[in-house]
This record gives C-alpha cells, structure tokens and sequence, in this order.
C-alpha cells in the first residue's frame, strides 16, 4: 500500500465512529459532539437581546464551526469508496452524497455559503439560521442512543403506519361528523373541514386546548366518544414502539454474547 492510500485508510479510520484503542479517532468524535452542542447553545442564546461582544463571539463560533464541519463533508465524500469498496469510486461517492447523514451534514453548512452563490433576502438568511439546529443529528454517528430509536422505527415502519392510518381515518370522520353537527350552532369556530380536523387532532390526542369545542348535545357526545378512543388508538404506536426497543435491548445483549463466545475465557484472545 502507498503513502497516498496509508493516509486516505488513516484518514477514514479516524472520522469514522472510534475504535478500539484509536486516541485520535476518540479526540475526533469528542471534539465534533462538543462543536455540536457549543453550535446548538449558540442558536438558543442568538434568540436573546444579547451585548454586541457575544454575538461577535459567536459569529466566530459558526465561522469555525463551518470550516471544520466543511472539511468534515469534504473528507467523508473523498474516503466514501473505503466505506463502500464494492462498488465504484465514483457511484460509493454519489451514494454517500445522497444518504440522510450527507444531507445533514450538507445542510448544516449550506446557510453559511448561500449568501455567498446567490443575492438572498436577509429576511430569508434570518430565517435560514434556524438549519443550524440540524447539526443535532450529526451525533447520530457518535452515540447508539439515536441509531437505535431509528433501528426501531426501522423495524416497526409497518406496524406504525397501519396504527396511524387508523388514527388518521378515525380523525377525517370525526372531522365530517363534528362538522356537520356543530356548523349550525358555530359557524365561526366550524367554519369547515379543516377546522373540524384541528379539534379532532386536539381530542383525540386527549391535548384539549379548548379554543374550539362543541356546545350542542350531539356535538358534545360525539366529543366524549373521540376523546375516549383517542386514549386507546393514540396508545397503540407507543406500544409498538416500547416493544420494538425491547427487541432492540435482547438483540444488542445477544450480539454481546456472541462476541464473548469468541474470545478465550482465560486468556482473553480471539478464537480462530
């Protein structure tokens, strides 16, 4: 293997999630999460009346902080054939431009560089900023806490979209019905369907908020039937979800003990 290739493995090694032993890759990750969080708490405090001095500060932040997120993108598409060796260099590089994380990261530096290709309204470059807070899922690749409620949701993709499409059908019913009874009485709060399906969402998720409720008779008893079976439909996809992390516990404890399995009790080495 050549320099050129020593450095590129090296380089894919250390932006990967940290192995083993790898310091260097473990100072990477460290300092990413740190920018991350640092990059968060800057949106937060950017929404108080701040003194000039701070803002200056974190101005500086976002500049650093998209240099080294850029860098970052730069280096994760120039190693994506390492991470993909089965396929091409350039198709493992269209795929990993167009994966959800590349996308993160692509969009978590986009805001800073627009201004620069395009005239843009400041108005619009305000209202950018807040895509900042997509840097969040760039932790994604540090911790196993987000990968597994995705392996769940992954998982369970099925369950919950039969469990929604019940919920959602339930709600464009009760929607037409409340309509249909409280228009007469309301036709200000029931203006229309839509209206009807803001308090349908509201009684069902058993939320209740109150500025739009039904005075009639019929009105008020069809309410009482939807909030009762809001507790139960609402309930089911947080079943699914609770089960599909319970699978996800006894796989992750059953991958571990195949991994003890190959390794010698006594000496701790690897079994051929």
């Amino acid at each position: 293997m050549n320099k050129y290739l020593r450095i590129k493995h090296r380089i894919f090694e250390v932006i990967e999630v940290a192995g083993e032993g790898d310091i260097l890759s473990k100072i990477f990750d460290t300092t990413i999460i740190a920018l991350i969080i640092i990059n968060v708490a800057s949106v937060i405090i950017d929404t108080f009346n701040i003194p000039a001095t701070v803002t200056k500060v974190l101005s500086y932040i976002e500049i650093t902080s998209v240099i080294i997120f850029t860098i970052e993108y730069a280096l994760r598409i120039w190693t994506a054939d390492l991470l993909r060796p089965e396929m091409s260099p350039i198709k493992a590089r269209i795929r990993y431009i167009f994966s959800f994380m590349a996308i993160i990261d692509l969009l978590a530096i986009l805001p800073f560089y627009l201004p620069f290709l395009i005239p843009i309204d400041l108005r619009v470059l305000r209202a950018l900023r807040i895509v900042r807070l997509l840097r969040m899922f760039k932790i994604n690749r540090y911790t196993t806490a987000l990968k597994t409620v995705g392996n769940v949701f992954k998982a369970k993709a099925s369950e919950l979209m039969s469990s929604m499409l019940v919920v959602l059908i339930l709600m464009i019913v009760a929607a037409v019905l409340m309509y249909n009874i409280e228009n007469a009485a309301q036709p200000k709060a029931f203006e229309n369907a839509f209206s009807s399906f803001w308090w349908a969402i509201a009684t069902l998720t058993t939320v209740g908020y109150g500025d739009i409720y039904p005075v009639t008779i019929a009105g008020k008893i069809l309410s009482s039937i939807i909030a009762l079976l809001g507790v139960a439909l609402v309930a089911v996809p947080t079943g699914i979800i609770s089960a599909g992390f319970m699978e996800q516990i006894h796989k992750s404890e059953d991958n571990d003990k195949e991994e003890e399995k190959e390794y010698c009790p006594f000496c701790g080495k690897k079994i051929k």
